[in-house]
């Protein structure tokens, strides 16, 4: 049964204040992260949940999924946790991605760029 508009607002503020907190510790803990956010289809929320995490430069997000990875999965975990969302953190719910990659690919076009980026994962 879908959830209704009224719940699915109150999973929203919850992902996103619990979202926020992560990207503040971040910000302070992994070099070159800049800032996040996430999409999911309002009919299935959990099941189709992306966090993308950003980082300045294309060496940066390398970087980052070199060293950073299970810090930022695990930061992704806690989040999730406390908006009281069952999602496991994993390749399919995180994307790591970079102002130098979406200026070059999209001209700095992020709503284009996270689009794109759910058609090519079929969503």
């Amino acid at each position: 049964m879908p959830i209704g508009k009224r719940e699915l607002g109150r999973i929203e503020r919850r992902v996103v204040s619990t979202l926020t907190d992560a990207c503040e510790t971040a910000k302070f803990e992994i070099q070159g992260f800049t800032w996040l956010t996430h999409t999911a289809d309002s009919n299935a929320f959990a099941e189709t949940l992306t966090v993308t995490w950003v980082f300045e430069t294309l060496a940066d997000k390398k970087l980052a999924q070199a060293n950073s990875k299970a810090r930022v999965f695990e930061l992704t975990t806690i989040a999730l946790h406390e908006a009281k969302l069952d999602v496991k953190a994993s390749d399919r719910t995180i994307r790591f991605d970079s102002e130098e990659e979406c200026q070059r690919s999209h001209g700095g076009d992020w709503q284009k760029r996270i689009v794109q980026s759910l058609v090519a994962k079929g969503c």
